[in-house]
């Protein structure tokens, strides 16, 4: 059986461990959405250039 300390150690690592993940997943999807924003417009300001070539 776990004594105290050992159990508080291991709610110490999973708490960490949670923590970390959750992290991970919020700065993937912040990434996904800057770069997904940067193409898009950077395609809108392509478009309108062509848009503005073409008149």
């Amino acid at each position: 059986m776990f004594e105290f300390q050992q159990y508080l150690g291991f709610l110490l690592f999973l708490t960490i461990l949670t923590m970390g993940f959750w992290l991970m997943i919020f700065l993937v999807h912040f990434v996904f959405y800057w770069i997904g924003g940067a193409l898009w417009e950077n395609f809108k300001e392509k478009r309108a250039n062509k848009r503005a070539a073409e008149q």
